[in-house]
Formats: C-alpha cells, structure tokens, sequence
C-alpha cells in the first residue's frame, strides 16, 4: 500500500550517474538535438529522450532502488525519461501534478529530476508546501485503492488544471525549499508537492525527468 507520506516527500541520490555514464548522455542527446532540430516552445515541454539514452537512465534507476525505497518503500519502476532543456529568462512555474485515478492500482508516487547540467545563474529546482485546505480535495482513497483507505488526495493544479486551480495556488501562502544538489545527483520528490523552477537567469539548465510508479 502506499501511504500519503511517501507523496510529499523528498530524497536525494548523489552519484545517480557516473562520470562517464553522464559525458556519454550529454553526447547522446547532443547528437539528437542535432539530428531532430528539437526546441521546446515553452519551457515546461519536453521531448522523450531516444533509446541509448534510456538505457543509461534506466540502470541509473536500477542501481538507485535501494536508496529510493527507504523514502519511497512503494516504488516499482520508473516511466520513460522527458528532456528539458531552459535558458535565460525561462522558468517553469510553481505547481501540482497531483493523482489522476485514485483507484487505479499502479500509481505516480513521486518524480526524479537529474540535472545534466546547471544553469550559470538561477534556474534552481524547488518544492514548496503549505499547511492551507485549500490545496487538498475531498476526495480520498476507497478499499480498492493502491493508496492506504481513507488517504486524501491534492488538487490537480498544472498546465491542465485550468485557470481556477492557478487562482487557488496563488492565494495560497507556501514555503519555498530550493535545492542545490551536487552534481549528478538526482532530485526525487513526491507526486502531491508544489514544485517548479527558478528563472534561469544565466546559461543553460538541461535536466531529465521521470515518473516513479508503484506496483500495479
């Protein structure tokens, strides 16, 4: 079962990756922006990072397991790795991804971003949290749910929350905790927090991101 805990929580992994394992992921994905012409049109999109560097991702996440489940004892496996990729003046704004299905048996139960590489000023990851009702529906979790009976479940308050959940947030008083992890380390944090990023005030923020699932 996954408790409400595991959602709003965060953990680090220093070390998720190699030095070699990230000069050859920044190679890789070097090549397939050349080869693909990608640029996001804002910088909350991402692109699904090809194959290879999948892979290196994917042991990375095998190798992390361990450390996660002290935190995150529910998790199982993680989602395909998105690739996002800011400049100066480019940020991505506070918000909620929340739970879809609450009695769906595979559940998000937190994210992983990794840093490939850090901005030369701002850009700086963050989670934020609030004691305020207002972040919180009344819906909660039924005996068929992944989630422990009776656990409650946060709005939905993303790029398609709509308009009404932003007002929410924005009247909603939040303690803003920012990271500066090492590098390559991974940033995993759970699914019902607000979290965004800092404007990049100078250089380039390259970072990917998963979902972590539980078992379904």
């Amino acid at each position: 079962m996954i408790h409400m805990t595991e959602t709003l929580a965060v953990q680090t992994v220093e070390g998720f990756l190699t030095p070699d394992e990230t000069a050859e992921l920044t190679k890789l994905l070097d090549e397939h922006l050349v080869a693909t012409g990608w640029r996001p049109a804002r910088p909350s999109d991402g692109l699904v990072a090809p194959g290879e560097v999948q892979e290196i991702l994917a042991a990375g996440v095998e190798r992390a397991l361990p450390a996660i489940r002290r935190v995150f004892p529910s998790v199982a496996t993680a989602t395909p790795w998105d690739y996002h990729d800011l400049g100066p003046g480019d940020s991505i704004e506070p918000h909620l991804h929340g739970v879809d299905e609450p009695n769906r048996r595979r559940q998000r139960v937190a994210r992983v971003a990794f840093h490939l590489q850090e901005a030369d000023q701002g850009g700086a990851f963050y989670v934020e949290t609030a004691s305020s009702e207002a972040l919180w529906t009344d819906r909660t979790a039924g005996s068929g749910s992944a989630f422990t009976p009776g656990t409650r479940f946060a709005r939905e308050i993303s790029h398609h929350g709509g308009p009404e959940a932003a007002t929410v947030l924005a009247q909603v008083p939040r303690t803003r905790w920012t990271s500066a992890p090492p590098a390559r380390t991974a940033v995993v944090y759970g699914a019902q927090l607000v979290h965004g990023v800092e404007t990049v005030r100078a250089g380039r923020l390259r970072k990917l991101i998963t979902n972590l699932l539980s078992d379904g």
